[in-house]
């Protein structure tokens, strides 16, 4: 499967705003937005980008970013799109819901991983069950209900160690539970979109494929 395979870095640079692609070093003084460069686009050309950018271009950029931020291929996301516009409701608010549900993202929102990439991996690499059953597809949809935790064979893993060592410190969005002491989480409801605090104008997304 096509994977985005250069520095992520990058993508925050692209989007002049942090995605927390890289997990703790996206909250250290490492990360590549909190130098000098960081405030200008990659490229030869980033500093001299002065225009102002076009109606087409901002609701490119939003959806950009969420793309990235989610870690979701083009086809994926227009998928996802699609998906969301058959549902009742509005549009934009159906699409972030969808992409929250995402295994691969419960994952990382609940602790068990510092970003959705190192979800995407435990989740791949068959570390993670639901309900007791192994699940190692990222893009599944978790349901209300639902029970996430390491498989028992995993937990000596170092990794896995280290971060149910920290899930105490761990805050997990409402519609998600966690109980640390057995590295347990659950699906208590769907996200709503005030359960989203990510800064994200959907209905960018929205206007840009409806053009």
């Amino acid at each position: 499967m096509a994977k985005y395979t250069e520095a992520v870095c990058r993508q925050c640079r692209r989007e002049s705003q942090k995605l927390f692609l890289k997990g703790e070093r996206c909250y250290s003084g490492k990360c590549a937005m909190e130098r000098k460069r960081g405030q200008f686009p990659p490229g030869a050309h980033g500093q001299s980008r002065g225009r102002k950018p076009s109606e087409y271009s901002l609701q490119l950029r939003e959806k950009q970013k969420v793309r990235r931020m989610y870690g979701v291929l083009e086809k994926q996301f227009r998928n996802y799109f699609t998906l969301a516009s058959r549902q009742r409701g509005m549009t934009g608010e159906n699409l972030l819901r969808l992409l929250e549900r995402r295994l691969d993202n419960v994952v990382y929102r609940i602790g068990f991983a510092a970003s959705r990439a190192e979800a995407r991996q435990m989740v791949t690499h068959g570390h993670i069950v639901i309900n007791s059953k192994r699940v190692d597809i990222p893009s599944y949809l978790v349901e209300v209900g639902e029970v996430i935790a390491f498989k028992e064979s995993s937990r000596s893993n170092n990794r896995v160690k280290e971060l149910t060592d920290a899930l105490q410190e761990r805050q997990t969005p409402v519609w998600l539970s966690l109980d640390s002491a057995k590295a347990t989480g659950a699906v208590l409801a769907l996200p709503n979109r005030e359960d989203i605090q990510a800064p994200i104008e959907e209905h960018l997304i929205v206007e840009k494929y409806s053009r």
